[in-house]
C-alpha cells in the first residue's frame, strides 16, 4: 500500500518548521514538542507514579501528561494534586484497568499520544524521535521501544523477540514489523486509535494489545519495533501475579476466538492447554474464559488474510517464547 504525504507538523502550523525549532533550541534537544501527550494509568501505587511522574516532567519534550488514577485508595489522586498540578488528573471511582487509557486518550488534542505505566518511564529524545517517525510514515499506527529492566538498565527478555520479529510488514517501515506491541512501552497515532474504539472494556487488562492490534492491520495500519526509543521499566512488587495470570489466559483465549480463524483458533487454544500451570489459578482464568463464550461468538470478527497472516507468523515465536508464558 502506498503512504500518503506525511501530514505536517504540529509546529508547522503554529507558524514555524520543526527544524527551526531544533535551531532555536540548540544542539541538546530540551524545546517542547507539541506532537506527543503522555496517558498514564495507575492503581494504588502512589509513591511509584510520583516517581514517574518526576521523570516525565523533567523530560525534554515537556509533554502534556494525562494521570487516570484507576480507584486508588491510597491517597493518588491527592497526591498528584498537590504535588503536580500542570498533571491533568482522572479519579475514576472504580479499577477500569486498561480503559482507563481510553478515558486519557479523550481528554488529548496531539496527533500522538505515549502509553507509560506507574513503575515505567521514557528516556529523554524518545517521544521526539516517535513523533518524527511517525510523522514521516502516515499509515504507522504504532511504534514500540526497547526495554531495559531497572534496576542495572539490561534488555528484557521481550526485546530480542520484537528485535528478530517474524512478521511481514510494508517495506517503508523503519523498524521490524509486529503483530502486537506492548502499550507501556509505545507511542500510538491518535486517530488510528480511535478509529478502532481504544481498549476493549471486556478485556480490562492482561494483553489487552493483541485485540486492537489484530484490528489495526484489519484496516491496514502498521506496528513496528523501534530501537531508537527507549522506556525503562522497573516491575512494581505491588501486584497480584495470579489476577494476572488468570486475567491473561482469558483474554488469550477471548481474542483468539474473537479474531482467528478455527484452526488457527484451536492451534493455540491447544497450546495454551498444554503449558499452562495446572491450578486452581488457571482453572479460574479457563472458567472465566468459558463464561464469556455467548459474548465472544457474538462479536466473532475473523481477520482478514492479510491481517491473520501476522498472527500465523508469530505462532512458532509464541510456542518457543519464554518471555510470554503464564508460570507466575
Amino acid at each position: 500500500m502506498k503512504e500518503d504525504p506525511p501530514a505536517p507538523h504540529r509546529s508547522q502550523a503554529r507558524g514555524g518548521s520543526l527544524q527551526e525549532g531544533r535551531n532555536s533550541a540548540g544542539t541538546n534537544g530540551a524545546f517542547p514538542d507539541p506532537r506527543v501527550a503522555v496517558v498514564v494509568i495507575t492503581h494504588q501505587r502512589r509513591d511509584e507514579l510520583l516517581g514517574a511522574l518526576d521523570r516525565l516532567l523533567a523530560l525534554p519534550e515537556q509533554p502534556h501528561v494525562v494521570v487516570v488514577d484507576n480507584g486508588s485508595t491510597d491517597g493518588t489522586a491527592e497526591a498528584v494534586r498537590r504535588r503536580f498540578p500542570s498533571v491533568e488528573l482522572i479519579a475514576s471511582p472504580e479499577n477500569l484497568g486498561a480503559v482507563g487509557r481510553n478515558l486519557g486518550v479523550a481528554r488529548v488534542t496531539t496527533p500522538y499520544v505515549a502509553f507509560c505505566d506507574d513503575d515505567t518511564w521514557w528516556e529523554p529524545g524518545s517521544l521526539r524521535t516517535a513523533a518524527d517517525t511517525l510523522d514521516a510514515h502516515p499509515r504507522l499506527a504504532v511504534v514500540t521501544a526497547r526495554i531495559l529492566v531497572e534496576p542495572g538498565g539490561r534488555e528484557d527478555p521481550i526485546v530480542p523477540e520484537l528485535r528478530d520479529s517474524p512478521v511481514r510488514g510494508a517495506a517503508w517501515l523503519p523498524g521490524p514489523a509486529l503483530g502486537s506491541f506492548l502499550a507501556g512501552a509505545s507511542v500510538l497515532r491518535r486517530s488510528a486509535f480511535e478509529e478502532v474504539g481504544g481498549f476493549n472494556d471486556r478485556l480490562w487488562l492482561g494483553g489487552e494489545e493483541e485485540l486492537m492490534a489484530g484490528d489495526l492491520a484489519a484496516r491496514h495500519w502498521e506496528l513496528c519495533y523501534l530501537p531508537a526509543l527507549t522506556v525503562h521499566h522497573q516491575a512494581s512488587r505491588a501486584r497480584d501475579p495470579h489476577k494476572r495470570r488468570r486475567d491473561g489466559i482469558r483474554n488469550t483465549l477471548w481474542t483468539t476466538w474473537l479474531r482467528r480463524p478455527l484452526r488457527p483458533a484451536l492451534r493455540r487454544t491447544v497450546h495454551l492447554l498444554r503449558t499452562v500451570p495446572r491450578d486452581r489459578v488457571t482453572a479460574s482464568g479457563l472458567l472465566a474464559a468459558v463464561g464469556g463464550l455467548p459474548w465472544v461468538l457474538r462479536e466473532r470478527r475473523v481477520l482478514p488474510p492479510h491481517a491473520e497472516a501476522r498472527f500465523a507468523a508469530l505462532e512458532a515465536a509464541q510456542r518457543s517464547s519464554t518471555a510470554r508464558r503464564y508460570v507466575s
